[in-house]
């Protein structure tokens, strides 16, 4: 019997991964070209270098906060887009986040909400030298905006509103309402700005259809072997835990020690942590996003892609030897604090060190801090959970507003492909999770792995085509969501 379930295998096992290696699990939708839309590219351009030169820097202590660059960048922002104040309503929400309400002609169609934040991060402190153009110049040069905030993200705060100001200029009127969010402290996890917008329209009775916030790129250069540019649409964050380990001993002089100091008994628990990773998982979205991206690639890699539940071992190991695409299928383990010892002749009495854990959708807090217990095993440690926000649910890519988005996407940058991903990082659109369960995270910008290294980081810019093109698509979304 062994024998005739082993030919078995042979002769099925060829023919079943043929069949779902050609089968499509992710269909291109087929899109008609809109007109041109005529925008005053070069002015546009203007008004966003003016806006970085706004120090609108987002503190770790929202109580250090400098209210003068948000309230300026407020002033600019009413002043530049006259249209916009004109036809939408503008609230302050908690003195520096914006709400903007641009009523629809049909009350019984449910709104949309398109989000993007004032705040940006600072440079880091001895690096403003290694920028070719001053982080805060707003400089237009080489055919790019450069500085802070240009890619993340003024270039969608602005975009948004240059879409707006366009359609109101030509008399377009949304037949749904749309809402506009731009909170003031994303950088610092939203609690002051985004989340206070969320909990205002939550007690007017507000039910989204969907919203959009920054989140994934146009990627080029995504997977080897992949040539198509991918749009992901972000459909699910990673959640967040930070665990503060605090290893305590006797303490004593240095010429008495036992066999492990404090420090010694901190960093076994820290090496237990790094060396037994939670276990690799690949799940919505990426698998989702894997079915869009094999369809582009060669046979025997899509062959592998398509065919998970034989060959997701070795897709797993794969990725995980690069700290990029180990972030998308596994909870991620990182020390990024620690502390103990006050002289080299005393015995620490105590040793801290802080662990910052990115959670997987379908994990929880509870069970990575209970993960993080039975690897350290260790009474002597003991374990504090200091921040938590859960992994956000996975949006539908069934509905009708992610096809629109991808319609949007297909007919602005054509020849792209359109997938769902996963959003490493937390954006304020989780805030918002409590009046809609459909929430994107895309910005339409066509990045190189080389660009994503600016993003909070050294040379911050954005190709005046690309923030043209960004502009675009917010005009397009609007026409194809509201009209």
């Amino acid at each position: 019997m062994p024998l005739v379930a082993a030919v078995l295998v042979l002769l099925v096992l060829p023919g079943t991964l043929l069949v779902t290696t050609l089968r499509s699990d992710c269909r291109q939708i087929d899109v008609t070209q809109p007109p041109a839309i005529a925008l005053d590219t070069i002015a546009a351009a203007g008004r966003l270098a003016e806006a970085v030169r706004f120090r609108t820097v987002s503190p770790d202590d929202p109580r250090e906060l400098s209210p003068r660059a948000l309230l300026g960048f407020r002033d600019f922002l009413a002043a530049s887009y006259p249209s916009v104040h004109r036809a939408l309503t503008r609230e302050v929400v908690n003195k520096y986040s914006l709400l903007y309400t641009w009523r629809g002609t049909d009350t019984g169609r449910k709104p949309v909400l398109l989000m993007a934040h004032l705040d940006v991060v600072p440079v880091e402190p001895g690096t403003e030298r290694d920028w070719t153009e001053p982080p805060f110049s707003g400089r237009i040069a080489d055919g790019y905006i450069w500085g802070r905030g240009t890619i993340d993200d003024k270039s969608s705060v602005l975009g948004i509103l240059e879409a707006v100001e366009f359609l109101v200029r030509r008399g377009f009127r949304p037949s749904r309402t749309v809402y506009l969010a731009f909170g003031h402290d994303e950088e610092a996890r939203g609690h002051e700005g985004a989340e206070k917008i969320a909990a205002l329209l939550k007690s007017r009775g507000v039910a989204l259809e969907y919203l959009l916030d920054e989140g994934l790129v146009i990627a080029d250069g995504l997977m080897p072997g992949l040539t198509t540019p991918v749009a992901m649409i972000g459909t699910a964050e990673k959640g967040w835990l930070t665990l503060e380990l605090t290893a305590t001993d006797a303490g004593g002089h240095s010429s008495m020690p036992p066999p492990h100091t404090a420090v010694g008994i901190l960093a076994t628990a820290i090496h237990r942590l790094e060396a037994n990773p939670m276990p690799a998982a690949i799940e919505p979205p990426v698998t989702e996003l894997f079915a869009c991206v094999a369809q582009e690639m060669p046979f025997i890699p899509r062959m592998v892609l398509t065919n998970l539940w034989l060959f997701g071992p070795l897709v797993k190991h794969q990725l995980a030897r690069s700290p990029a695409t180990n972030a998308a299928i596994r909870t991620t383990t990182a020390v990024t604090i620690a502390r103990g010892g006050t002289r080299d002749n005393v015995l620490p009495k105590s040793a801290t060190a802080i662990v910052n854990f990115r959670i997987l959708p379908g994990e929880s807090t509870a069970n990575v801090t209970e993960y993080s217990r039975r690897m350290i095993d260790d009474p002597r440690v003991t374990i504090t959970s200091v921040k938590r926000e859960e992994p956000t649910p996975v949006s539908g890519t069934d509905p009708a507003s992610f096809r629109t988005l991808a319609t949007t996407i297909r007919q602005i940058f054509p020849g792209v492909l359109v997938a769902p991903g996963l959003v490493i990082v937390r954006t304020d659109s989780a805030h918002f999770l409590i009046i809609t369960d459909a929430a994107y995270r895309f910005r339409p910008l066509r990045l190189t792995p080389a660009d994503l290294s600016r993003i909070h980081g050294t040379n911050e810019r954005i190709a005046i085509d690309s923030y043209a093109a960004l502009i675009a698509f917010y005009v397009q979304l609007l026409r194809n969501s509201a009209s």
